[in-house]
């Protein structure tokens, strides 16, 4: 295993055959998180997340990355795997909180392996490559969000090599923090069709995510309980 795939891994639970652009694997929990944004929002907008992730929630920072094709990314790390529903909470409580104004069409929240982009370096077309960036060059990419040349395997993983994951403690007080519970409840008080604006999972209304989450085995029990009141809450003024 060669050094940057050996960060991979070490982040992101990505073996030898990440380095082949394979996706994650999914039987045990995922321990990558992705936020893209696309073309007109840039680096001006995704450095809020960056930032805020960081002084507001005390998390380590996410790799920033290119994705060779339209965006530019945040790469998330957990110690801990953890479902694609949980991932998709801490990604939309994220967008919520720091990217409101925000488009959907320019957002992309990734916590399905099945949905999950080749990890960088990978090469996605005609001289255009994915790859991680340092945070001051992060910018520069914002019209063209790809390398013409093949990145330095070294320097990816000297860039990865100064990261480290979400410890699950600090992952479930993020959750909390972005209040995305929270949101969801509010959902439901509203009058006419209860459909969850922030979370948006293929149209399900919000009473329907709440029951996921309550039924989630691998959300933090604490919020589970929350979504749970909130759904008896709801059951008696219906």
């Amino acid at each position: 295993m060669n050094p940057l795939q050996f960060e991979l891994d070490r982040l992101y639970g990505l073996g030898a055959s990440a380095a082949q652009g394979a996706a994650p694997a999914a039987a045990q929990g995922v321990r990558a998180l992705v936020l893209e944004l696309r073309a007109p929002a840039g680096w001006t907008q995704l450095s809020s997340v960056w930032t805020g992730v960081q002084s507001d929630l005390g998390l380590p920072p996410p790799a920033i990355a290119v994705s060779g094709v339209d965006g530019l990314q945040l790469w998330f790390s957990l110690a801990s795997p953890t479902s694609p529903g949980v991932g998709e909470l801490f990604l939309q409580g994220l967008r919520a909180r720091y990217l409101p104004d925000v488009g959907s069409t320019h957002v992309r929240l990734i916590a399905d392996a099945a949905q999950f982009p080749p990890a960088p370096p990978f090469e996605t077309g005609p001289d255009r490559w994915s790859a991680f960036v340092a945070p001051d060059l992060a910018s520069v990419f914002a019209d063209t969000p790809w390398l013409d040349v093949p990145p330095n395997g070294e320097g990816q993983a000297t860039l990865l090599r100064a990261l480290g994951p979400m410890r699950q403690v600090a992952f479930e007080a993020a959750l909390s923090r972005l209040s995305v519970i929270e949101e969801g409840l509010a959902e439901l008080k509203l009058s006419g069709p209860p459909e969850v604006r922030t979370f948006e999972q293929g149209g399900a209304d919000a009473e329907r995510f709440l029951r996921g989450v309550m039924n989630d085995e691998s959300v933090p029990l604490a919020l589970r309980i929350e979504a749970a009141k909130g759904l008896l809450a709801h059951a008696k003024r219906s």
